[in-house]
This record gives C-alpha cells, sequence and structure tokens, in this order.
C-alpha cells in the first residue's frame, strides 16, 4: 500500500512516474488485488485524459519509463467529456495486449471532479472484478471476456444428426376442419331488387350485388401445438483446448509500478495506491483512506465544495 499523492499540473502533457516494490510480487495461486483512486479536480465543463496505472516487470528501468516500456497490465479511467469513456483493462501477454472485447463503460455521472476509487481483483480461478466506488462494474471469466485462449473449441467433426428436430412447433396432425367452415367469402344479397329505372330491354338482365357471407370463417389451419420430437437447437460439441492456460490470470513477476498518461486537461490527482494478495485489506485499506475523504454517503467532498464556494461568495460580497 502507497499513500501518496501525485498530480498533472499542465494541460497537454505527457507525464511518466513510477516506483520499484520492496520485492518482486507474483500473484500464481494467489488472489491479486489492486486499487487508486482518481481526483480530475481541474475538471471544469469538460476533462480529456488516461488516469490508468501499469504494473510493471521486475528489472524495468524507470528512468526510461515511456510509452514503450513493456508492462504487464494496465488498469484504470480513460476518459474525454462528449465521448464513450471506459474502465480499461489490458493484459500484456507476449507483447500484445488483450483489451476487454466489450468496454467497462463510465457514464456520464461517473466524470465528475471528485475522488473516485477504481479496484481491480484477479482470482486463481481465472476469473477477475472491476469495481467502481465499491460497486462493481464487471466481472467474468478471463478467457470469456479476453482474448486468452478459449477452455473448450468447437469439434469440427462434430454434425447435425439427420434426425434431430428443431422445430418447436407443429401444426396439430389430429386436428379436424369443422363442418360447414368452407363457406364462400361472398353471397349474393337476397334483399337487393333492381333500381327502380332499371330496363332490362336497355340495361340488360340485372343481376343482385354480392355481399360478405356473415358465415365465412376465412381459411381453415390446424391449431399450433408443441412438438412432441422437438429436441432444442442443435448445438456442436466442444473439445478442450489444448492452447488453454489455466494460469491466465498469472501477471508474472511484478516490480514496480507507475503511471504513464497522455494529459488534455490537466487537474488530475492519483492517491491510495494499492497491490497486494488479499482482497479483504485491499477492501479494508480502501474503506479507512478512499472511504474517509469521500465520507459515509459519499458527499463529503460535494459538501466542502460548496461550502467553499459560498464562503469565496461571502467574501467578494465584503470586498
Amino acid at each position: 500500500y502507497q499513500r501518496r499523492v501525485h498530480g498533472t499540473q499542465e494541460d497537454l502533457n505527457h507525464y511518466t512516474i513510477g516506483a520499484p516494490l520492496t520485492k518482486p510480487f507474483n500473484n500464481k495461486d494467489k488472489d491479486l488485488a489492486l486499487h487508486f483512486s482518481v481526483k480530475n479536480e481541474g475538471r471544469d465543463y469538460a476533462f480529456c485524459g488516461g488516469g490508468y496505472i501499469k504494473l510493471l516487470p521486475t528489472g524495468t528501468d524507470l528512468k526510461q519509463f515511456s510509452p514503450d516500456t513493456d508492462y504487464l497490465l494496465m488498469f484504470g479511467p480513460d476518459m474525454c467529456e462528449h465521448v464513450p469513456s471506459r474502465i480499461a483493462l489490458i493484459f500484456n501477454q507476449k507483447n500484445k495486449g488483450l483489451s476487454r472485447k466489450v468496454d467497462i463503460p463510465l457514464h456520464y455521472a461517473e466524470k465528475d471532479e471528485f475522488t473516485h476509487l477504481y479496484s481491480l481483483f484477479l482470482f486463481p480461478n481465472n476469473t477477475y472484478m472491476v469495481y467502481f466506488d465499491f460497486n462493481l462494474k464487471a466481472s467474468g471469466y478471463l478467457a470469456d471476456d479476453f482474448d486468452f485462449p478459449p477452455r473448450m473449441l468447437i469439434d469440427e467433426n462434430s454434425k447435425k444428426p439427420d434426425d434431430w428436430v428443431d422445430v418447436a412447433t407443429i401444426p396439430d396432425p389430429d386436428a379436424k376442419k369443422p363442418e360447414g367452415w368452407d363457406a364462400p367469402k361472398f353471397i349474393v344479397d337476397d334483399e337487393a331488387v333492381p333500381p327502380p329505372d332499371w330496363d332490362e330491354e336497355l340495361d340488360g338482365i340485372w343481376e343482385a350485388p354480392l355481399i360478405l357471407n356473415p358465415k365465412f370463417k376465412g381459411q381453415w389451419k390446424a391449431p399450433i401445438i408443441p412438438n412432441p420430437d422437438y429436441r432444442g437447437p442443435w448445438k456442436p460439441d466442444t473439445i478442450p483446448n489444448p492452447d488453454y492456460d489455466p494460469e491466465s490470470y498469472v501477471l508474472g513477476d511484478v516490480g514496480a509500478l507507475g503511471f504513464e498518461l497522455w494529459i488534455v486537461n490537466n487537474g488530475s490527482i492519483f492517491d491510495n495506491i494499492f497491490l497486494g494478495d488479499d482482497v479483504r485489506e485491499s477492501v479494508a485499506v480502501a474503506l479507512d483512506t478512499y472511504g474517509k475523504t469521500v465520507g459515509n454517503d459519499g458527499k463529503r467532498e460535494l459538501e466542502a465544495k460548496e461550502n467553499f464556494l459560498r464562503a469565496e461568495k461571502k467574501k467578494q460580497k465584503t470586498q
């Protein structure tokens, strides 16, 4: 755990800062808990910039820390006010960045000027959880949500059986059309009479008009019933993937961590950095640090800002 505040002070600038761990950390057969807080204090009407932390391999030369520096994992907010923003989570596997297939969204209300906590938990069963201010934002299996080799593959030799029935419903074969169903749609109007001025010599033989038959019922169709032979949608068989890595969650030896950011708008403050193998400890530390900053209801900073603005307004009136 590291309680050291870092901030960005200039617009349109690139920032790098890193620190070595006291000893390398490897999460093999362990949980991994990572969290830190970000406060975009300089946000006015808009804010744009990165806010992610990078876990760096043992032996990283922090003096040469740059966008080209190899990393093991990148995690944190990536936002711009008027475009879709996200919580980035990227694993670096064999120099290939594996991003989540579906972005973890940051909504407009989550992009304010107050302190927010970003937490990541990795587990030895190859699952993960991402939290924003103690609220779950994403979770699942690494192989499902990232481009890690999947656990199972479709068996290319699997074929749909010829007798497989995937039609859920059928017309009732035992249903019979009721008697009298075939009444014609139109019938001669028996009550019609020729117009008074009708002249058969001039107008021809008069014929009564056709009207809609009140007994007409339309085309008869057998009622639909569940198909007793239905077996559901056919799916090909799956087989274990020989390339699946049961240790996808293992990052390797983490020797340092740092921030490498491109900032459009200045004023970001980073604090409350925690990396360890105890999820409960991570939560306890977050409650004791970030929790005290924002208060039990999360509104302490908002109240402080409102009090400050009221004091400034009062000061201006007395000048």
